[in-house]
């Protein structure tokens, strides 16, 4: 006879997993296929989850790092939700490539801020994390040394700007929010003619999904993050949950990873994923407690959201 199933709280963040600009990448490769037929090559991961690529590479999608991997071919080729250099479609029309943009419309909205930051004459400050495939997009956008990578608070100290009255600064979308506050607020202390962004750069679905856990974090024994190591947004919910005095905060990308040792006595637990992470993947994570745990779940909503964006012109009547 089995022993009875210590009883375990689920707080479930919403909102959590996909947001609008992730929806609509995927969108974009699945629509691709149905017009076109495989292969469709996906330059760079379209977004950041092992699940969502394997799923793509089964219907035939096919997906390279470079354009220099793709043959001469009149199939369509995507770029990834986290942007391009503008050195990318640059060379895909020299090849006569046709491609597809899935570069998520908030990402390109920072990108317009640069060049005109730029065309003003100002001296930009991009606030990101180096290799960063979106921050690699971005400063990409202008010549070289147009914009200066500002990392941290140590980086925001030292960094010496030529012309301090003629300073700007961009930041990447999935940076953790307390974090880019204080840098920024570091800049404006030192430099208080810089220009901000009209509109917060960081996404509303990553201020959305950090809210959320942070309404949790301190009521729980562990917060569970789903989502991949390469994710941005997913890693910052994690420091999120842990600054936020949650003493177990663990990233895993499947339910097959969670640390059942460090998981053992809980009595509340936190759930929620990366705006790369498909929902099947939460109930995954959450049928896996179920086997060692008599569950409830409670659904705990930071904002509602309702955005939608537009596809590219050339798949509209295939949606």
């Amino acid at each position: 006879m089995n022993p009875a199933k210590p009883p375990l709280d689920i707080l479930l963040c919403s909102p959590r997993g996909f947001c609008a600009g992730v929806d609509r990448a995927i969108q974009i490769v699945e629509l691709a296929l149905k017009k076109f037929g495989p292969p469709v090559y996906v330059r760079h991961e379209i977004v950041h989850n092992r699940y969502v690529v394997d799923g793509l590479k089964a219907k035939g999608a096919v997906f390279v790092e470079d354009l220099d991997e793709i043959p001469d071919t009149d199939q369509p080729v995507v770029f990834s939700a986290h942007g391009v250099a503008k050195a990318v479609p640059e060379a895909a029309r020299l090849r006569n490539l046709f491609h597809l943009d899935a570069t998520c419309p908030l990402v390109t909205k920072v990108h317009r801020e640069a060049e005109i930051h730029h065309r003003k004459g100002r001296e930009i400050v991009l606030i990101g994390h180096a290799g960063h495939p979106e921050v690699v997009g971005t400063m990409g956008q202008l010549p070289q040394g147009a914009i200066t990578l500002i990392e941290t608070e140590a980086d925001a100290r030292l960094f010496q700007p030529k012309a301090p009255e003629k300073l700007a600064y961009i930041t990447q979308t999935t940076l953790s929010v307390d974090d880019t506050a204080s840098i920024v607020a570091i800049l404006s202390e030192r430099f208080p003619a810089m220009t901000a962004p009209h509109k917060e750069d960081i996404c509303y679905a990553t201020t959305n999904r950090q809210e959320a856990v942070k309404r949790i974090a301190s009521q729980i024994d562990a917060m569970i993050v789903i989502g991949a190591p390469n994710s941005s947004n997913s890693q910052r919910l994690r420091e999120v949950a842990e600054r936020a005095g949650c003493p177990v905060s663990l990233l895993v990308q499947r339910a097959g990873e969670l640390d059942w040792q460090r998981l053992a006595n809980l009595r509340r637990v936190g759930i929620t994923a990366g705006a790369s992470a498909p929902e099947v993947l939460v109930e995954e994570v959450i049928d896996a407690f179920a086997e060692h745990y008599a569950v409830a779940v409670e659904v705990v909503t930071a904002a509602e959201e309702a955005v939608v964006f537009n596809l590219p012109r050339a798949l509209r009547e295939v949606a």
